[in-house]
């Protein structure tokens, strides 16, 4: 996984993309956009967990909390766990100064920024996708990623 400021048409419109790459691919996948008009969401809770876990090089860190919070801003899920708050919570105080951050975490984990939670379930072949308007693995976009790397993106991604 890598988070990448790409350059953008407008020089004072810059922004985050979050990126996916493999290194049998011949290109990166394009997830999540931070900018002007957000595109994503493009993980679920336990794509993200998996992803600041893996410690696989090719992003900006190994460091689990600070890949967590890294790629927070592409995460939209509306079924998060119970041990969520702790776990961003846990990020939070190892990578910030926040005093008390299992507050902060549960709003967070509650709003999810721009795209909001986003239901995710499996399309017919099985690879998860979820039902953001502006979100990439959403399969009935006109943007959307096609099925075949809608599929290749789920399973580098699974937990």
């Amino acid at each position: 996984m890598m988070n990448s400021a790409e350059p953008h048409p407008f020089t004072d419109d810059t922004g985050t993309d979050y990126l996916l790459h493999h290194p049998d691919w011949d290109r990166a996948e394009l997830l999540a956009r931070d900018d002007g008009h957000f595109m994503g969401p493009g993980l679920s809770w336990p794509e993200l967990v998996s992803a600041a876990d893996n410690a696989l090089p090719g992003g900006s860190t190994t460091d689990p909390h600070a890949r967590l919070l890294l790629l927070l801003p592409a995460f939209g899920d509306d079924e998060v766990p119970d041990d969520a708050v702790a776990r961003l919570a846990d990020a939070l105080r190892a990578r910030t100064s926040v005093e008390d951050p299992g507050p902060l975490a549960a709003v967070l984990l509650e709003d999810q920024g721009a795209p909001g939670p986003a239901r995710w379930t499996s399309a017919e072949r099985g690879f998860s996708v979820n039902d953001g308007a502006c979100s990439f693995r959403n399969p009935v976009n006109s943007f959307a990623l096609s099925a075949d790397c809608l599929d290749r993106v789920a399973n580098a991604l699974a937990p």
